[in-house]
């Protein structure tokens, strides 16, 4: 499976982003999805997950209540909507797929990853 995430930028505080990724080379509604992020020097966090309906959904207490992880079935891809955003989210932010069932918070249990995607917010 191949990853391709998109849709970060450079957004004021308080703004939003939606990242997409669009995956290929593989039966998409097999995966669940996440979303990490990471910024130099430290390691890669969980952000969010959804398993391989959009039924069941899974969020890092950094992102509840703001972010949103979605996905589209019939188009391969998966969302997250960043509203609300903050200087601490700013990272690169990274896809990733899992052939694993559930919805999934570590990083060990996904398969596949996507090249990242910049978020800068500026205060």
């Amino acid at each position: 499976v191949q990853l391709q995430a998109s849709g970060g930028g450079l957004v004021q505080a308080g703004g939003s982003l939606r990242l997409s990724c669009a995956a290929s080379g593989g039966t998409f509604r097999n995966y669940g999805m996440g979303w990490f992020r990471q910024v130099p020097g430290k390691e890669r966090e969980f952000v969010a997950a959804i398993n391989w309906s959009g039924s069941s959904t899974l969020y890092a207490d950094s992102s509840k209540g703001r972010f949103s992880i979605s996905r589209d079935n019939a188009k391969n891809v998966v969302y997250l909507q960043m509203n609300s955003l903050k200087p601490e989210d700013t990272a690169v932010y990274y896809c990733a797929a899992a052939s694993r069932v559930g919805v999934l918070r570590t990083r060990q249990a996904y398969d596949y990853w996507g090249q990242g995607t910049q978020v800068t917010v500026s205060s």
